[in-house]
């Protein structure tokens, strides 16, 4: 694998959010997530996997399994290790920008587990997963 160059950039959108994908290698990913004011994800966990997560701009709120907050703001982060049940939420007025690093343990089958017990597989090298709607050319990008 060749050394891989990437942009801390990722579309505006006039709602909901975004997770993307900015390289990955067999132990490492990055990626940057973006959500709107209000939007918040569902109580998971991520076996196999150590995440740590930046705030670059806004305002989140991370919670454990217990409902316990932990409130991050610009430049702060989190680290969560394998197996942590958490959720967060954008509790800023703005966008909320996060810089996400996953170091993985081997090649799990299941990378994500929800608190009903659903689980998820996620293979894919390169995505843009979106919910809403991207505004075009318009782009958050660090600096800017």
């Amino acid at each position: 694998m060749d050394a891989h160059v990437f942009e801390l950039s990722t579309p505006d959108l006039t709602g909901g959010r975004s997770h993307m994908l900015l390289s990955r290698t067999d132990l490492v990913s990055v990626g940057l997530n973006y959500y709107t004011p209000g939007r918040k994800n569902k109580l998971h966990t991520h076996p196999g996997e150590d995440h740590t997560f930046v705030v670059m701009d806004g305002e989140a709120t991370f919670y454990d399994k217990d409902e316990k907050p932990t409130v991050l703001k610009k430049g702060q982060g989190i680290m969560l290790p394998e197996g942590w049940y958490y959720w967060f939420a954008n509790s800023g007025s703005g966008p909320l920008v996060l810089l996400r690093f996953s170091a993985r343990k081997g090649k799990p089958k299941v990378t994500r587990i929800e608190a009903d017990g659903r689980t998820r597989s996620d293979d894919s090298t390169e995505y843009i997963n979106v919910d809403g709607e991207t505004i075009p050319g318009k782009t958050w990008k660090l600096g800017r």
